[in-house]
């Protein structure tokens, strides 16, 4: 493993054992969870992306190189270390914000974004309280443009337990190439007014 890679790793453990309730895992992402997340996430046809809680930015820089010349990538992280991090990817796509996903609608607005066809999360939602992961779904589903979709890779089943009623029947993956293996549950918005669950997704 490359000295840089292991600093990395290093940094985002350390950061892990700082502030467990935030982060997802205590270790980045692999290749191919990140690929998985991609691909599932359609990156390649969206005008807007948000990612919330990007950590290291292993995922930034795959929905980077994978998003269109003229598409925006809104990036939206809690931990101040992470965000600094972030925040220095040589990127004119990229918007990194310090903040509070809850507050999304709000966060697009201040920049100047309409709504997203794409949000991706690593926020860990089996750490954080019922009340805060329903607040962060519902500000996703009012946020996303109709049929947008929200891609979540999680190590729990909470996420979909929290994100059913709000926004229906969701598609599950499995990614075993990654420590721990990770789900990558995918819904996507109905084409209505957005104010009732998602319709069932197409394979």
């Amino acid at each position: 493993m490359l000295p840089k890679m292991m600093n990395g790793c290093l940094f985002f453990f350390q950061e892990f054992l700082k502030h467990p309730f935030q982060i997802g895992s205590v270790i980045p992402s692999s290749q191919a969870l990140i690929r998985r997340v991609i691909e599932t996430a359609k990156v390649d046809e969206a005008d807007v992306i948000v990612e919330l809680g990007p950590g290291t930015g292993c995922t930034t820089k795959a929905i980077l190189e994978n998003m269109k010349d003229d598409a925006k990538l809104l990036s939206i992280e809690i931990n101040p270390n992470f965000y600094s991090i972030i925040s220095e990817i040589p990127d004119p796509r990229l918007i990194a914000h310090l903040g509070d996903a809850r507050k999304l609608k709000d966060i697009l607005r201040e920049h100047n974004l309409g709504a997203p066809q794409t949000v991706i999360s690593g926020i860990p939602f089996s750490t954080m309280s019922d009340e805060c992961g329903t607040q962060i779904i519902q500000a996703i589903n009012d946020a996303l443009a109709p049929g947008g979709r929200f891609v979540a890779y999680q190590l729990s089943k909470k996420v979909i337990s929290l994100c059913t009623p709000v926004m229906g029947q969701e598609k599950v993956e499995m990614e075993f190439l990654n420590i721990p293996p990770m789900r990558v549950c995918c819904w996507e918005k109905g084409n209505g007014n957005g104010s009732g669950p998602g319709r069932k997704l197409a394979s």
